[in-house]
């Protein structure tokens, strides 16, 4: 039961906060005062037959703010769908029903799957606070989530969103667990899985903290906002697609916790792998190739560590009918040249048309996950890789790619950014590593992945043999101050490349 009511008018703030609802009122607002809201509170806020919860900003500078009256964010406006000046009423909201879960799950107690689905409904609806979802990821980080939990955690996130349904049939999925700058595999293995008839409806991420998502990169080449009506308009004619999937409302309480996990840099399996499978599911696939690269720089460091992962990884997914494969790969540096949305696109595109001067290595790595999910799907006694090589040689590959481009909107050819500054090495000899976290900093100090055409190309690569004064990597950026930025974060501290004698 809610306290004490009140009623002023809304107003529209036009501020981004990204997923979380946030509601904007004066210190001196009469309703503020009335009803005791302070700063950070859970607000609820009800128009006609909607209400929404939301975190209240106090505003202490209000000349834009008009006395008595409260302003949403984007994220509280869409959901509200509110009018400017439309009058609605504020309350405390009830105690959220998973308070008690999350509570038991801090002090140590596992929870069951009503405590998982609790916490999740309440996560989607806003009735949790940043406070409360810190202490939740807290309480789950490390080693602190079963295999039960995990499941159960799983299937909660899956069941609070929509999910798509393709049909009979095989339905085909990659994604790789990240840390690895450059790896833009996914567009090139999606290219040739299309060409080789089967159905692989890709749904992809924008970057939190890394120069480039999929999205991100795929977004330089073409439109990938699509509804799902769209989406399966693209499928249904190409067989592939390559779109956003923050849009499609598939696994919503995900990206909310993902907000919260960011800045915390927690390390936790149990909720990695629900984030990952609960999206597979939803996406309505089938078969799911994993590509985890194993590095000292990259998310996952140790062999022992990709070995538990990936046994979860399975007992999940096979508790969830999901049909799972685990590709380790190397993830000692980035991969290919470029490092940031388009400069990752002229990669990826040098694959696909077979140019002479196209990354090796990016190519190797998109044969081997595509031979693998061609493996995972048919059956064939392991001759995927050579199916997806003469996809690829043959130019298949390539045109299937400029077809599902078209089928979302039009293909476009991507730019360069107009500022550059050259790193160079300060010692000769051969480059042992490239250190995939500091190499990635820089990118995005230069605006990546914001700046479409900012970033990092790399000039030299593990193994090079060098001479003092030569280069290392090119800055690319779209204004001179942020490609000082990351000119001065390069040369503050170590070099991401190292440098050993040479052989």
């Amino acid at each position: 039961m809610t306290l004490d009511v009140h009623t002023i008018p809304l107003i529209r703030a036009g501020i981004d906060t990204y997923r979380q609802p946030v509601v904007y009122m004066r210190e001196d607002c009469h309703l503020c005062r009335a009803e005791g809201f302070s700063v950070l509170t859970q607000v609820e806020i009800t128009l006609d037959q909607r209400s929404i919860v939301a975190a209240l900003n106090v505003v202490t500078d209000a000349d834009w703010l008009p006395p008595d009256t409260a302003a949403l964010s984007e994220a509280a406006w869409t959901a509200l769908k509110a009018d400017d000046g439309e009058f609605v009423t504020f309350s405390h909201p009830e105690p959220p029903a998973s308070a008690s879960a999350i509570r038991s799950k801090v002090y140590g107690q596992r929870l069951d799957a009503a405590g998982c689905q609790a916490i999740i409904n309440d996560t989607v609806a806003h009735r949790l606070s940043d406070l409360d979802l810190a202490a939740f990821i807290t309480a789950c980080a490390g080693d602190r989530l079963d295999i039960a939990e995990t499941i159960a955690l799983t299937r909660a996130m899956h069941g609070a969103g929509k999910t798509l349904d393709w049909g009979a049939g095989l339905v085909l999925d990659k994604h790789c667990v990240g840390g690895l700058p450059g790896n833009r595999t996914t567009p090139i293995v999606v290219a040739i899985l299309a060409a080789a008839g089967f159905r692989i409806p890709k749904t992809s991420s924008r970057a939190i903290t890394s120069p480039a998502g999929t999205a991100d990169t795929m977004e330089v080449l073409a439109p990938v906002a699509l509804d799902i009506a769209a989406m399966r308009r693209v499928v249904e004619s190409e067989g592939g697609c390559v779109v956003w999937g923050g849009g499609l409302d598939l696994s919503p309480a995900d990206d909310l916790l993902i907000r919260i996990e960011r800045p915390l840099d927690f390390d936790s399996d149990g909720q990695l792998v629900a984030s990952v499978l609960s999206k597979k599911a939803a996406a309505g696939s089938t078969h799911v190739l994993i590509d985890m690269p194993v590095g000292p720089t990259a998310k996952v460091r140790t062999e022992a560590a990709a070995r538990t992962l990936s046994e979860r990884l399975h007992t999940v997914g096979q508790a969830i009918g999901l049909t799972l494969r685990i590709h380790v790969s190397d993830g000692s540096a980035p991969v290919g040249r470029g490092i940031g949305p388009a400069l990752e696109a002229h990669d990826l595109l040098a694959v696909l048309r077979r140019a002479p001067n196209a990354p090796m290595d990016l190519r190797e790595r998109a044969l081997d996950l595509a031979g693998a999910l061609l493996d995972l799907a048919e059956a064939n006694g392991g001759q995927g890789r050579e199916t997806a090589r003469n996809l690829l040689d043959s130019g298949a590959a390539e045109a299937k790619f400029l077809s599902i481009c078209e089928a979302q909107g039009g293909f476009r050819q991507p730019g360069s950014a107009p500022y550059h500054s050259i790193e160079t090495a300060d010692v000769g000899g051969a480059v042992r590593e490239i250190d995939n976290r500091r190499i990635a900093k820089i990118a995005k100090l230069a605006g990546a992945p914001g700046r479409k055409h900012a970033g990092v190309r790399l000039l030299a690569r593990p193994g090079d043999v060098i001479d003092a004064g030569q280069p290392l990597y090119e800055i690319h950026a779209e204004t001179p101050g942020e490609l000082g930025w990351a000119h001065d974060f390069a040369r503050s501290g170590a070099s991401p490349f190292r440098i050993g004698e040479a052989p």
